[in-house]
């Protein structure tokens, strides 16, 4: 399976640290569908600040996606639900830690006025194909 990034000649370029506009995968045969990740740690309690939060939830995500036996390397698409624009470095750094610098990844960045939690202040979804 092959997950190659795909930005054709013509389309703008983003610069945005490690973003695809798309990815093409082939060869196929599992895909994982993870539901919205927040900051929770293992005792049910939110993490701290953001850069705490998004850690955490990238955290989450990798535990994930080692129960289904796969790595960060068969992540294919990543959501990203944010409640504050000013979040968006401390996200950067925590994305940049868990995939790191190389690894490209289609992504959409969404701003909202709130999550299910009032001191939640981020979620991410991930796609993931093997």
């Amino acid at each position: 399976m092959t997950h190659t990034p795909l930005d054709p000649a013509g389309m703008a370029v983003m610069g945005t640290p490690n973003y695809t506009h798309a990815m093409v995968t082939e060869g196929v045969s599992k895909w994982l569908h993870i539901a919205g990740q927040v900051g929770v740690l293992p005792d049910g309690t939110t993490a701290s600040g953001t850069l705490a939060q998004c850690r955490q939830a990238f955290a989450n995500i990798g535990m994930l996606l080692a129960g289904a036996g796969m790595t960060r390397d068969d992540v294919a698409h990543l959501r990203i639900y944010l409640i504050d624009r000013g979040d968006i470095l401390a996200l950067r750094q925590a994305r940049t830690e868990f995939f790191g610098e190389d690894k490209v990844i289609p992504s959409t960045l969404i701003l909202v006025s709130g999550l299910v939690l009032p001191e939640w202040r981020v979620e991410l979804e991930i796609v993931a194909a093997r």
